[in-house]
This record gives C-alpha cells, sequence and structure tokens, in this order.
C-alpha cells in the first residue's frame, strides 16, 4: 500500500480513485462540513475499502503535519478552483482561497516521495501564465520559502534564479503537468482538468501521464459506420440520427490512417438501467429524486444522450444547476438527479451523499472522476512500487 495524505478532499472523488489503485489514506483534511458528513456517512454505511480513513474537518492552513508519521509517500489534492476557474473572478494569487501555498507548505513538511494535485483548466490560461509558473516552481524547490517582507513576483525571481542556476542542494522535485479530458479515460464527460505530479529528485523516477483509453473517433465510428453503439442501446435503425454516405466515408478514411482506441462513454452509457427519477422505483436508487424547474438559457443547454456529458458544475453558474441538465430524447430538459451525475463522475452506486441537491451537486461537480483518479494513481503507485521506495 501507498501511505499518504489528502489536502482539500471533498466529497472523496481523489480519495475513492487513488484507494482503488492501491493508496492508504492517513488523514483526509477538509473544511466543507457537508463534504465531511458525506466520506463520514460513508465510512458508517460500510462503503468497502475507506473503514480506517481519518476525516478531519480543518482549515489546512492550521493543520501541523508533525502530528504525522514521517514515511507518508504521496500527498493529493485538489486545491480550491475558484481563483482560477472561468466561471470565477479570476483573482489567482490575489484571492485568499488560493491554497496552493498550502500544498507547497505540506510538502515541504512532509517531504514525500511524490504528490498529485488536480485543479480546473483556467489554471493554465495564458493571463495566469506568470503566477502558473510559479506554483511549478515552488512544487519544484518548497524549502525556499517566501520572506515576510516579499510578494509572490520576487519570490519568483528567486525562484527562477535558483532553478536556472543547477544548484540542486535541498528538497527538490520533478515536476510535470498536463491538460487531460477525462472524456479521454472512460468518464462519460467532457471534463478538461490540469495535473500536476512530482517526484522527489533523489528517487530517480522516470514516469509520464497514463495514454489515453477512449476516444471520440471510435465513438463516431461506433455510430456512424458500423452501428455498434446504437446495437448496445438497443436503438432501432428509423430512431436513429440519419448518416450521410459522405459523414460515414469521412470517418472511415480517418480509421485508415489512425488506430483508436475504446470509444468516448456517453450519457446514455452513464445512466443505463436507470429508472425514470419521477417514476416510483427510483426510490430504490439512492440519491435519485427528480427536480422540476430545468430550462435552457444562453449558452446552457443541456447535455446530449449520445455524446459525453458537458462538464458537472458545482451547481453555483447562472441558474441554479448550469450546465447540470439532461437533453432526453423527446427534446425536453430536466436536471440531472444526484445519482446520474455521481454517476458521470464515475461514482459508484453505493456511494452516498449528504445535502440538498444543490450541495450534492457542488460535491459532484468539484470532485476529481474517481476512473481518472483511479488511472493515474495506479500508474504512480507501480512506479513506486517498482522502485521499492
Amino acid at each position: 500500500m501507498i501511505s499518504s495524505i489528502e489536502l482539500f478532499s471533498g466529497a472523496g472523488g481523489l480519495a475513492l480513485g487513488l484507494c482503488e489503485a492501491g493508496f492508504e489514506h492517513q488523514a483526509l483534511l477538509e473544511r466543507n462540513k457537508d463534504s465531511c458528513d458525506t466520506i463520514v456517512a460513508n465510512i458508517s454505511l460500510g462503503f468497502p475499502g475507506i473503514q480506517n480513513w481519518k476525516v478531519l474537518r480543518t482549515d489546512v492552513r492550521l493543520v501541523d503535519y508533525s502530528n504525522y508519521a514521517s514515511d507518508i509517500q504521496v500527498v493529493s489534492g485538489g486545491p480550491p478552483c475558484q481563483p482560477f476557474s472561468l466561471g470565477g473572478k479570476h483573482k489567482a494569487h490575489a484571492d485568499n482561497r488560493d491554497m496552493f501555498p498550502e500544498a507547497v507548505r505540506a510538502i515541504r513538511e512532509l517531504r514525500p516521495q511524490g504528490f498529485i494535485f488536480e485543479n480546473v483548466k483556467g489554471l493554465i490560461r495564458k493571463s495566469f501564465s506568470s503566477y502558473f509558473n510559479y506554483i511549478l516552481l515552488q512544487l519544484t524547490y518548497p524549502e525556499i520559502v517566501i520572506r515576510e517582507d516579499s510578494n509572490w513576483t520576487e519570490h519568483l525571481s528567486l525562484l527562477e534564479k535558483h532553478h536556472t542556476s543547477g544548484k540542486s542542494a535541498g528538497l527538490e522535485y520533478n515536476v510535470v503537468f498536463r491538460l487531460l479530458n477525462a472524456a479521454d479515460y472512460g468518464v462519460p464527460q467532457n471534463r478538461h482538468r490540469v495535473v500536476i505530479v512530482g517526484f522527489r529528485s533523489d528517487l530517480d523516477v522516470n514516469w509520464s501521464f497514463p495514454a489515453p483509453t477512449h476516444s471520440k473517433e471510435a465513438l463516431m465510428y461506433s455510430k456512424l459506420v458500423d452501428g455498434s453503439y446504437w446495437k448496445d442501446h438497443e436503438i432501432a435503425a428509423k430512431n436513429r440520427p440519419e448518416v450521410t454516405e459522405l459523414e460515414r466515408e469521412k470517418v472511415i478514411r480517418l480509421f485508415r490512417k489512425q488506430e483508436f482506441n475504446e470509444r468516448w462513454r456517453t450519457v446514455r452509457d452513464a445512466v443505463k438501467g436507470l429508472p425514470d427519477p419521477q417514476n416510483h422505483a427510483a426510490s430504490e436508487y439512492i440519491n435519485h429524486e427528480f427536480r422540476s424547474g430545468a430550462r435552457p438559457y444562453a449558452g446552457h443547454s443541456g447535455s446530449s444522450m449520445d455524446e459525453p456529458s458537458k462538464t458537472i458544475k458545482a451547481g453555483v453558474h447562472g441558474v441554479p444547476g448550469g450546465e447540470n441538465m439532461l437533453a432526453l430524447d423527446d427534446g425536453s430538459l430536466r436536471y440531472y438527479t444526484v445519482r446520474e451525475s455521481a454517476r458521470i463522475q464515475t461514482f459508484p452506486d453505493n456511494y452516498f451523499f449528504c445535502g440538498s441537491w444543490t450541495e450534492s451537486m457542488r460535491q459532484i461537480g468539484n470532485a476529481v472522476p474517481v476512473r481518472l483518479a483511479h488511472i493515474i494513481g495506479k500508474s504512480i503507485a507501480a512506479k513506486l512500487k517498482a522502485g521499492q521506495i
């Protein structure tokens, strides 16, 4: 097992995926009460593999890491994304919710073998490029601490000088990042997130991000050429979208040039087997209650059944729920149920969410897809175990 601590654990998406990959969490740190309640409730309900989790409701700025064992191998977490989110105020370092400095402090004090951090794609937008570089350099050299009489740009200059000097004394990490689309890894959702991974430089670990397992092109082929997608869902030919010979030939030519993985998973794949939430049978599934009032508005039209879902959001963008709507086959719209959203984020059906629809959607929208966390975590664990570190 890989000994780990998770910061900003939320409702447990990243933690669950890493647990499945062989990580043993010594502590999960989270400030939000409802998120903590969700994890604690699942522990109480006997959700497998998490019975030894220690959930601490706390502000990470108050945590004393000397209270933890010195053999923590990995630190993970998703620092709050609001300072960088496309839907937020874009304040970055000027936003007091920027918790990357606390992520760096955890690395400095725990000295883990590696770390995994996830954030929104807005983190790498052009206007934040200098601050993103600052984050990476802090994670690379966590012992070079900002002085009290200094600002972040002065600290950045200091880090740049150290980095270009070639000096290697002190705690140092080899850091890589990549913008990933969860759909490329079998998550039924177009969800672009920045993942930052680092390994302590004295370990000589050579690692790269896992290759994608799923593709848009394979989904196109299954719908436009061999019809296997429609057959999987028992949809008769008369009820399928019309496909022109030109469209079919275009996809066939594309496949002659490339090899593809499994097809992207769609909303229809994700919700398969779930009853209509307005049906009495829906009560057999936890968190599968109907919510009325869904309507389209500019830029928010709901997700198609036969494509990966649009990004599940935290429920605070515009009209409550924002994009968290489903466009049904008859053309009507309704909100996703909490259970449907959880499936789209690849949470297991027996994982329970505490709180109202809005609060549960906030937890799910802020989570790392369990499957994506599992794939990345498994790759990291294999490297650490192979080196018998």
